[in-house]
């Protein structure tokens, strides 16, 4: 019962980490081996996993980063010294970037609408469980999940999609909230209330 309390708090305050206000320390490789442990138990029809990771760190976040801009300015070479900078950081924001790469295909029995609701409750829970290890956390997508370029660089095949990127690190900064829907405002109720 206590846990389900604590859940239950949690979820009441539960909120995304803007990926600027995010900084080191990130979790270890065995923090991040454990977030991805707990991020798989979703529903998954048929356990096709239909989804994998890719763990950003270190250099590579800065390789990756170079390669935004030099996408980005290839694509609009007037980019100003402010949006370039933007692009130069798309990866070193954060002390981890995971990215949650669908694989939903046809399959004779699961749909891949299934399968790429699944992507989407996998990312959810990656922050769930960096939350709850201690970290910060925020699901973009941004241009980098749809650009073929881009995708190329990070192995991304044509059959699959980037369901988001997850920076996870620390920070200094206080929560904010922000607005909620209204429950009147997006619940129809159906039958005796």
């Amino acid at each position: 019962m206590t846990s389900d309390i604590k859940l239950l708090d949690y979820l009441r305050v539960r909120r995304s980490t803007p990926a600027l206000q995010l900084s080191e320390p990130g979790p270890s490789k065995g923090e991040i081996e454990e977030i991805l442990r707990l991020a798989v138990r979703v529903p998954d029809h048929g356990k096709l996993a239909p989804w994998r990771f890719v763990v950003y760190r270190g250099e590579e976040r800065v390789r990756l980063s170079e390669a935004a801009l030099r996408i980005a300015l290839e694509k609009n070479p007037d980019l100003d010294l402010q949006q370039q900078e933007a692009e130069r950081t798309r990866f070193t924001r954060a002390p981890v970037v995971i990215a949650v790469i669908s694989t939903a295909k046809p399959h004779f029995k699961i749909p891949e609408w299934e399968q790429v609701m699944s992507a989407g409750a996998v990312c959810l829970n990656v922050i769930f469980a960096a939350n709850a290890s201690g970290f910060a956390a925020n699901w973009l997508t941004e241009w980098l999940a749809f650009d073929p370029a881009f995708l190329a660089e990070i192995g991304v095949s044509a059959e699959e999609k980037v369901a988001g990127y997850i920076h996870i690190g620390s920070t200094t900064f206080p929560p904010v909230e922000r607005p909620r829907p209204e429950l009147a405002d997006v619940v129809t109720w159906v039958g005796d209330v």
